[in-house]
This record gives structure tokens, sequence and C-alpha cells, in this order.
């Protein structure tokens, strides 16, 4: 837990929590560099310079430095439709892909229950596309905890704009002062500080963080705003004081 005041002032008890999917609440080992790489590819391909874009940077602002280089060289409206949906199609492939493999997180089944059955308003805020969200949740036997769902398919804005996180709150009739995030990425933590909700971080997974060479650290994740950090689902139960004891011996 971060340092006595530290952590913002908002109203007890909560009433809603969001979570983020990927990496969070399941496990798919997503091949984010190929999509990366893809996106470039077809940023080039419709006239964005080689060179400009890295392969570094996350896949939204791969995207956005693209549509501002392609709007900056005059590009009619058409191509950047095409472009959008050429790179939607192409890394939606390369998520789906990685459907077979999709593992629920350890804790998570246990932890949606609870949440549920104290009365909890679950929702849930991804970059996933919205058919890779709703088959992970029923193949790890998550989706009937989740009534409430944005993705990056959803019309509207998408994470990290706070707005997406904003609209799903109000869908769920959840005020943001009884809300909070919960996510893996410093993505999560930008995206639940600029709409004023409170945000619990995960660290990730260690077989994730291995195979994607994560430098996720506590530090970075309180510095971004985090109000708590958990390292993984179980002790997240505990920060949230929903953990039930272990059983006697």
């Amino acid at each position: 837990m971060p340092p006595l005041g530290s952590q913002p002032k908002f109203l007890e008890p909560l009433l809603g929590i969001v979570f983020d999917l990927d990496g969070t609440l399941v496990l798919s080992h997503h091949d984010f560099g190929r999509m990366r790489s893809e996106v470039i590819r077809l940023a080039e391909h419709y006239g964005v310079m080689p060179g400009h874009l890295s392969v570094q940077e996350p896949i939204h602002r791969i995207v956005e430095a693209a549509r501002e280089e392609l709007r900056n060289a005059g590009a009619p409206d058409g191509v950047l439709y095409r472009f959008e949906a050429d790179y939607q199609r192409s890394i939606d492939a390369i998520e789906l892909e990685a459907l077979p493999r999709t593992i629920p997180r350890p804790g998570a089944p246990e932890l949606l229950k609870i949440l549920s059955l104290k009365g909890f308003r679950i929702g849930l805020l991804t970059r996933s596309s919205e058919i890779f969200a709703r088959q992970a949740l029923v193949r790890t036997q998550l989706a009937p905890f989740f009534g409430y769902l944005r993705s990056r398919s959803t019309a509207g804005p998408t994470k990290p704009s706070p707005e997406a996180l904003l609209l799903l709150l109000k869908e769920m009739g959840v005020p943001i002062d009884r809300a909070l995030f919960v996510g893996d990425h410093l993505l999560d933590a930008e995206c639940a500080r600029a709409a004023g909700v409170r945000f619990y971080a995960v660290m990730p997974d260690p077989t994730e963080a291995e195979a994607a060479h994560s430098t996720m650290t506590e530090d970075r994740f309180l510095a971004a705003g985090a109000s708590a950090i958990a390292k993984d689902l179980p002790e997240l139960a505990h920060h949230l004081t929903i953990a039930t004891p272990p059983p006697l011996p």
C-alpha cells in the first residue's frame, strides 16, 4: 500500500469496480510486437514515411502518429478510413490467434464471484476487440460477471481515453467518486487518473511479464497515481477487504 496520506479523497463504500481484461483477469500471451509491426506496415502502405513510427510505442500511439502524419500530408478521408479498417482487421485476426491459449489469471474467478455476491457492479474496459473480449470471457467462464463492457470496437472513445471509462461508469450507474479501476498497465493508471477515478494496480503476472519483457515496478505505478498495488488477484482481494480467511487445518 502507498504511504499514509497519499491516497486521493474518495467516498466509501465502493459501489462499482471496472477491470482491465488482458493481463489483469486473463492471460493470453498476445503477440503485441507482431501487432505493432503490422500497424506500422499498413501505415507506411497508406503513405506514412518509413522510419517515422516506432515498434516500441503502444499500438494506440502508433495509430495516432500515423493519423496525424497522413492528415498533415493532405491524405483524403477515404485513405484514413481504409487505413483504420485495415489495421483493425489485421490486429483483430492476430489477437484471435491467442484465444486458444487464453486462461483465467489465478484468483480471477474467486475474486469476481465474491464481488458479485457482495453486490458490487462490475464492468470491463479493454483495448481488446469486442469479439476477442467476449470469447475470452466465455472461454475462461468469467462472462456471467460482466454485464457492462467497453472494448476498442465500441463506438466512441476507447481506452486510454478517460471518456471511455466515464461512459462505462455512467452505463453502470456508478459515480466516479464511488468507483475503482483495476489494471496491470500504466495506460490503465493514466486513464483512471485522467478520469478522476481511483486506481488499484495489479502487478503483471510473472509468466506474461517475462514473455513481454515488462519493466513495470511498484514505484512506476505509484508515480502514475495508484492508490494501492497488489502482486496478484488474491492480494487485491485483501486490499478490497473481501478476502475470505483460509480454511482451518
